[in-house]
């Protein structure tokens, strides 16, 4: 398999990953928690969202979901809704079922679920359906100069 956007954007700033491929069958991190054998809590799933206008990433637990209320208030949005399909892949190059936060075709600002950094170690959509990336916690917020945040409903 070619190396994804999202492999390059983590080797070009020298963090350390371990990428594990999987039998895409289902999109979504609970699948994919499931199939490796990861805890869901730990397993990160990137979320396209618009607040007012602006498009905007979260990252979640597999097993919660986001309040869109929350992600705004903490933003200062007005409002907030999740990206259609096509805004989604346009904005990040990569397909729903895959879409990765790292190395996205458009930056945009990134919010992180704040429980996700009592992990040491996550796993995260590598750029390609099939294909999660492990890495620390604290490697996802920093590389994103992601904002923490209590996104929970």
């Amino acid at each position: 398999m070619s190396v994804t956007l999202a492999q390059r954007f983590l080797e070009e700033r020298k963090i350390p990953y371990e990428g594990r491929e999987y039998d895409f069958r289902v999109k979504g991190a609970e699948y994919a928690s499931e199939a490796l054998g990861w805890p869901p809590e730990a397993m990160i799933k990137t979320l396209v969202a618009v607040l007012d206008k602006d498009l905007t990433l979260a990252l979640m637990p597999a097993d919660r979901e986001m309040s869109l209320k929350n992600l705004a208030r903490h933003a200062g949005a007005k409002a907030a809704r999740m990206a259609t399909v096509e805004e989604a892949q346009k904005a990040t190059g990569y397909l729903v079922g895959g879409i990765s936060p790292f190395g996205t075709k458009k930056t945009m600002p990134v919010w992180m679920e704040e429980s996700l950094l009592s992990f040491d170690t996550v796993g995260i959509n590598g750029g390609r359906r099939g294909f999660i990336i492990f890495l620390k916690a604290s490697a996802v917020q920093s590389s994103l100069a992601a904002r923490t945040a209590h996104l929970s409903i």
